[in-house]
């Protein structure tokens, strides 16, 4: 198994419901604004307790040469 490379972390988290609910379309935004990125890596990570349950979307990406 080769290790990945990569030169920035962008974490989307949010625990509002309609937050998560537009967590799409800020993602999709970012990448728009960010083209020169490659995506090399994510993690999905939900969390939750009695009262609120967060979402949280880790990218890892390399700057294009």
């Amino acid at each position: 198994m080769g290790v990945i490379s990569f030169t920035g972390v962008k974490v989307f988290s949010t625990t509002l419901a309609r937050d998560r609910e537009n967590m799409g379309e800020n993602i999709t935004k970012w990448l728009k604004e960010n083209s020169g990125v490659d995506i090399v890596d994510k993690i999905v990570t939900q969390s939750s307790d009695k009262e609120f349950h967060c979402l949280t979307i880790t990218l890892f990406y390399r700057h294009k040469v």
